[in-house]
């Protein structure tokens, strides 16, 4: 588990203007090498390399990339947004995040910088003709590199659009947070069991918000140095308000510095977040699904598709509660199978009702997870199989289709 500094920090390097200003100093610096490394170029050299020509070259480079910067981000916003109208407003976050996107744009503004540092530090003298030599060979490399990533951006583009591609990072954003989850059911701390004392002090959150992270860490290094033992109440996911319980403490140096320190271990924002969240990966996509069954839209395939790879992910949760707990004085709830079943199929099975070939398929889905679970999926998959069959009953309006539905629901129960 990582720290609430280290989660911070990871959150900001995602955000495209950190990558932007990175890769931009990147370019001024090596647009300013020249000054540096000129007196190590032989002057015949200047000739020979054709330096004398690098101020139209970072000419053409400035006003390329200055056209090209507001292009390029312009066909990503609008991406990003046909993305969610197709899909679900909730996945336009992973979209942003995309690194080839974010790398593409920096590079972009990384050439604008190093071109125009270079043309600024040509007009002012700052350079030899040895210098020269050095930033004609620079930009060169530059324009090499702009070149490889922008046939890289065309290639990219042209998939941004797709849902299949938009699923496929929905797909990713779950199954890193499950396959996490699994190893560290807990996140590091025990089994919470039956709850706390009836003595346990509820601490209210210090503001309404859904959790986003919790530093485990912090919270066992004050509850050692206190003498205290805690039961989280809301863990990565859940919606905190100022009226219900954030966690209980046991202990009994509970003042309110101490107090104020366990929350500083909470991350509450106004959206969820993917990283601990792996509920919420499994609610967008079957957002997605729904949004695919709507009357508007009107594509099963896609929601079949959902299906597809939610068994995928889920096929990942194989938690191991016998695990040594990192943090033993932290009490964790547990996140049930049936909590993740009806995130990722409650859904699909009232949207999908009046479809026989999707509700096949989630028959086909919830059956898969039994066999590949039945300790974590075996009981709620079968409920939710129940349910789903139960609405389709009602729902479709053909006999043959309700008889098709019957054999298929014959067939999985005799397995």
């Amino acid at each position: 588990m990582i720290d609430k500094s280290a989660w911070l920090l990871r959150q900001l390097v995602r955000q495209i203007w950190v990558r932007s200003i990175a890769i931009g100093l990147l370019g001024a610096v090596v647009a300013l090498t020249g000054i540096v490394f000129g007196r190590f170029i032989p002057g015949r050299y200047e000739d020979m390399l054709g330096a004398g020509a690098v101020d139209d070259i970072l000419t053409i480079l400035a006003s390329s990339m200055l056209a090209v910067v507001p292009f390029s981000l312009s066909v990503a916003v609008r991406a990003f947004a046909a993305a969610a109208e197709s899909a679900t407003p909730r996945a336009s976050r992973l979209l942003e995040e995309d690194s080839t996107t974010q790398n593409v744009l920096s590079v972009f503004v990384g050439a604008f910088l190093f071109s125009l540092v270079g043309i600024i530090a040509l007009a002012t003298g700052a350079y030899g003709a040895q210098g020269r030599v050095v930033l004609f060979l620079a930009t060169v490399a530059v324009i090499a590199l702009v070149v490889g990533v922008l046939l890289r951006w065309i290639n990219h583009i042209m998939r941004l659009r797709r849902v299949g591609a938009t699923l496929r990072r929905v797909e990713a954003a779950p199954t890193r947070a499950l396959i996490a989850r699994a190893k560290s059911p807990y996140l590091g701390g025990q089994n919470a069991g039956h709850g706390p004392p009836l003595t346990a002090l509820p601490v209210l959150a210090c503001k309404t918000g859904y959790v986003q992270h919790v530093d485990m860490e912090m919270l066992s290094d004050c509850a050692e140095a206190h003498d205290l033992n805690i039961w989280l109440v809301d863990l990565p996911g859940s919606f905190a308000t100022l009226a219900d319980p954030l966690f209980l403490v046991v202990g009994r140096n509970t003042d309110a510095a101490v107090l104020a320190q366990l929350r500083d271990a909470f991350t509450i924002a106004a959206e969820r977040n993917f990283d601990q969240d792996p509920r919420f990966g499994l609610i967008v996509l079957a957002e997605i699904a729904s949004r695919a069954l709507s009357p508007a839209v009107n594509d099963p395939g896609t929601a079949i598709d959902v299906l597809g790879r939610t068994v995928r992910i889920l096929g990942h949760w194989l938690g191991d509660d016998g695990l040594e707990p990192e943090y033993p004085r932290i009490m964790v709830p547990a996140i049930t199978g049936q909590e993740l079943i009806e995130d990722a199929f409650l859904p699909i099975a009232r949207d999908g009702a009046a479809l026989v070939e999707v509700q096949i398929r989630l028959q086909k889905a919830l059956a898969a997870l039994a066999r590949m679970a039945p300790a974590q999926f075996a009981a709620p998959a079968a409920a939710m199989a129940l349910e789903a069959a139960d609405r389709a009953r009602q729902a479709l309006a053909n006999d043959i289709d309700r008889t098709r539905l019957g054999v298929v629901l014959e067939k999985l129960a005799a397995r």
